[in-house]
C-alpha cells in the first residue's frame, strides 16, 4: 500500500509545483532610518522558481516612478566585503547602463559596479540587502545596509487570449 501511494504523491507534487512558479511582486517598506532615507520603499518583482526558490529580476521604488533590473550572480568578494556577522549570500549586479545607474550611483557613490548582496526572499518576512561597491583601486567595499519589512504581495493576472475580455459578464 505505501509503495502504491508514495509514487502517487511524488506525481502529484511535480504537477502542483508549475502552479506555484511564475512572477510575483513582493512590496517591503523601510524599517529604519537609513533605509528611508534612500530608498522610501520597493517592491521586488521576482521569479518564483518551480521548487520554491525565488530570484530578483526587478526593483522598484514605491515613492517614485524609478525602477531597476538586476542581475543575479556577481563576484564572491562582494560577499567577503560585508560586516562581520552578516548572513546575507546572493549577490546581484545592478547593471550601470539605464535605470541601474542612478540606483548604483545611489547606493555607493563613487563605485565604477554596485552589487546588492540579499538575503533569503520570502514573503511575509523582512528582507535585509547589503550594497557593495567596487572601486576604481580594485577594492571592494561595503556602503549601506537597507532593512526592509514585508508589506504585501501582488501577482500578474491571468493570461488571455487576444481578443478575450477579462471583464465579468452579466448572466
Amino acid at each position: 500500500m505505501l509503495r502504491c501511494l508514495i509514487p502517487a504523491v511524488l506525481a502529484a507534487a511535480v504537477i502542483a509545483t508549475p502552479a506555484f512558479a511564475g512572477t510575483s511582486y513582493l512590496a517591503y517598506n523601510p524599517s529604519d532610518r537609513i533605509t528611508t532615507a534612500l530608498t522610501r520603499g520597493l517592491t521586488l518583482e521576482v521569479n518564483k522558481g518551480l521548487f520554491g526558490a525565488v530570484s530578483i529580476r526587478r526593483i522598484i521604488s514605491t515613492s517614485s516612478r524609478g525602477s531597476a533590473d538586476i542581475r543575479r550572480g556577481g563576484p564572491y568578494e562582494a560577499r567577503d566585503a560585508l560586516p562581520e556577522g552578516s548572513g546575507e549570500s546572493t549577490v546581484y549586479t545592478i547593471p550601470t547602463e539605464g535605470d541601474g545607474r542612478p540606483l548604483a550611483r545611489a547606493l555607493c557613490p563613487g563605485a565604477d559596479q554596485t552589487y546588492l548582496v540579499v538575503g533569503l526572499v520570502r514573503a511575509v518576512r523582512p528582507l535585509t540587502m547589503h550594497a557593495v561597491g567596487r572601486w576604481p583601486d580594485g577594492r571592494y567595499r561595503h556602503c549601506v545596509e537597507l532593512n526592509y519589512s514585508y508589506r504585501g504581495e501582488w501577482a500578474l493576472p491571468p493570461r488571455t487570449a487576444p481578443g478575450e475580455s477579462t471583464a465579468p459578464t452579466l448572466p
